[in-house]
């Protein structure tokens, strides 16, 4: 029972995932919502994390595409994570007067044993 309770309070490397996130998206990326979620499976357990982030104005709109190209092969290096799957789900461009762009991702992270 209380190592059930340790699970659920324990700090979880979401901070470690947003900053290699943002890292790819070249600084120019702003974080609009995160969330996590508990994920498992008969021989794995780890967490679904759904991020989106934007980026606004011609240059940071340049490194969010960069982002979206690079995702899918990055190798991301999280101590006692394993990026199982990072994949961009949804697109919003918006055109001028101010170039936008809205990334949203999802990144499934198994605990290490």
């Amino acid at each position: 029972m209380l190592s059930a309770a340790r699970r659920r309070t324990r700090r979880t490397p979401w901070l470690q995932l947003l900053s290699a996130l943002l890292e790819l998206g070249q600084g120019k990326a702003e974080l609009v919502r995160h969330s996590e979620r508990a994920w498992a499976s008969v021989t794995f357990s780890g967490t679904r994390h759904s991020v989106i982030l934007v980026f606004t104005g011609e240059e940071a709109v340049a490194a969010g595409e960069a982002l979206i190209d690079a995702l899918p092969d990055h190798e991301f290096s999280i101590p006692g994570q394993l990026v199982a799957d990072a994949a961009v789900v949804r697109v919003d461009h918006t055109a001028p007067p101010l170039p936008r762009l809205e990334v949203a991702v999802e990144v499934l992270m198994l605990d290490e044993v």
